[in-house]
């Protein structure tokens, strides 16, 4: 009879402990948002989350988009997680930015976009998004004319 009291009790003492381990340590309202560098459209602000996108090193970013943003076929010379933390991204592969050709992301949802693979997005309504990956973070577009940077030499 002893043993039941026993495991109620480890059970009320491990449980908290367990879930303060899963617990996010960093929260949105902790992170420090600025505008997303250069290479992404006006509108966005970006966080860092851990690391240092700018090293060879793993790092996590959030990016928070304004309802209708967009970001044209692109491509990253390195594989990323994303993973929706807020709203719904409309990502879609190709050359071409095609919104019919487009899949809905929600909140939760996880994707792992391998390193060249041209793809684009759109935010449907203000959303933002996490990105893990393998730095020097980098942004190439497919077409040199939607780079915001203007042309590079």
């Amino acid at each position: 009879m002893r043993a039941v009291p026993v495991a109620a009790c480890l059970l009320i003492v491990v449980i908290p402990v367990l879930q303060a381990q899963a617990a996010p340590t960093t929260t949105a309202q902790a992170l420090t948002w600025g505008p997303a560098p250069a290479v992404f459209p006006a509108g966005a602000k970006m966080a860092v989350v851990s690391g240092d996108p700018s090293r060879k090193a793993p790092f996590t970013v959030q990016l928070s988009m304004p309802a209708g943003y967009k970001v044209p076929p692109h491509f990253h010379p390195t594989a990323e997680l994303v993973e929706v933390k807020s709203g719904t991204l409309l990502v879609g592969m190709g050359d071409a930015f095609d919104l019919s050709k487009a899949q809905a992301m929600v909140v939760g949802a996880k994707t792992i976009v391998p390193a060249k693979l041209h793809h684009f997005a759109s935010a449907k309504g203000a959303t933002v998004i996490a990105v893990t990956a393998l730095g020097p973070f980098a942004l190439t577009y497919v077409n040199a004319a939607d780079d915001p940077q203007g042309a590079k030499h």
